[in-house]
C-alpha cells in the first residue's frame, strides 16, 4: 500500500485538546497556530496536563483574531493572539518572551484551572529556536522540542492488540498520522516528503504520562505505558512515534502521498 497521510491535527494551546483539520499550512514553527498559545502559573511556569490532566478537557478553536475556548462548566470565552505586555516564560529550559492573551483570559485560566493562571503567545518574532541533531537549526512554537510529532496507524493497531482495552490516537496527540506503513516503520525514516513539504526525523518520541490521561474524561491509568514498557523500552525510555522538523513551508493535505528514505 502506498504511504499516505491520514489525518492531520492542530493543538493551538499546549497540552489542550486538538482540532482535526483536511488540509493545513505549514509555516516557520510547523502547523499555523500549533501550540502558540500555553497556560502558565503565577512563576510563568508552563502547565501541562503531566501536572495538571484538567488540561485534557479545554477544546480550543481557531477563530478570527484568536482562540476560542471552552471547558466544562465554564463560559465560552475568546483569547486574542496576544497583543498583552510581554512576559519571560520557559518550556523545559528554553527561555522565551511571549506575550499577555489579557486579563479576562487570566481570569478564565485562574478560574478553571483552580490557581493563578495566565494565558500567553507565542507571537511571530519569537526565537524560541532547535537543532535537529545535523545541524540543522529551526523555530519552534511551546511544543516540547519540535515541530511535528508522527505515529503510524499500524503502530497503533500492534499497540491495541496487546492492550486489554484499545486506546485512540488521540492520547498521543500526533500531528501527523500515516497510513501504509507497518508497525513502528515510522522509526526507521531518516528522511520523507509528506505531498511537496520535505521533514528530516530528529528521534524517535520518548513518551511522558500523558498517553495514559483519557482525553475525554481526564482520568489517569496505567496504560498504555505499562504495556509500551515491555516492548518498546529504551535506555533514553519508552518510545512511541516520532519527532520530526519540517524543510519548507507550504501546505498539507490529507491523503497526500508520503515518500520515505
Amino acid at each position: 500500500m502506498p504511504l499516505t497521510l491520514s489525518a492531520l491535527n492542530v493543538y493551538p494551546v499546549k497540552s489542550c485538546g486538538g482540532t482535526e483539520v483536511a488540509s493545513w499550512d505549514v509555516d516557520d514553527f510547523g502547523l499555523r497556530w500549533d501550540r502558540r498559545w500555553m497556560f502558565v502559573d503565577q512563576d510563568n511556569y508552563f502547565q501541562t496536563q503531566r501536572w495538571n490532566a484538567a488540561l485534557a478537557l479545554i477544546r480550543p478553536r481557531l477563530v478570527d483574531g484568536g482562540v476560542e475556548l471552552s471547558a466544562p462548566g465554564m463560559a465560552t470565552i475568546v483569547a486574542p493572539a496576544g497583543g498583552g505586555p510581554s512576559t519571560k516564560t520557559e518550556v523545559w529550559g528554553d527561555a522565551v518572551e511571549a506575550e499577555s492573551c489579557g486579563t479576562d483570559a487570566d481570569r478564565w485560566a485562574g478560574k478553571y484551572l483552580g490557581k493563578g493562571c495566565r494565558l500567553l503567545f507565542l507571537p511571530d518574532d519569537a526565537a524560541r529556536r532547535f537543532s535537529d541533531g545535523n545541524g540543522a537549526i529551526g523555530r519552534v512554537g511551546f511544543a516540547d522540542a519540535y515541530p511535528f510529532l508522527l505515529v503510524g496507524e499500524a503502530s497503533l493497531e500492534d499497540l491495541n492488540r496487546r492492550l486489554p482495552d484499545p486506546i485512540p490516537m488521540n492520547r498521543f496527540r500526533p500531528n501527523l498520522v500515516v497510513s501504509g506503513a507497518g508497525p513502528y516503520d515510522e522509526d526507521q525514516w531518516q528522511e520523507l516528503t509528506v505531498g511537496e513539504i520535505p521533514f528530516s526525523m530528529t528521534g524517535r518520541c520518548v513518551r511522558c504520562a500523558i498517553p495514559t490521561i483519557d482525553q475525554d474524561t481526564a482520568v489517569m491509568s496505567k496504560e498504555p505505558s505499562r504495556t509500551l514498557a515491555t516492548y518498546r523500552k529504551t535506555p533514553e525510555g519508552v518510545v512511541f512515534g516520532v519527532n520530526l522538523a519540517h524543510g519548507a513551508t507550504g501546505r498539507l493535505k490529507v491523503g497526500a502521498r508520503i515518500v520515505t528514505s
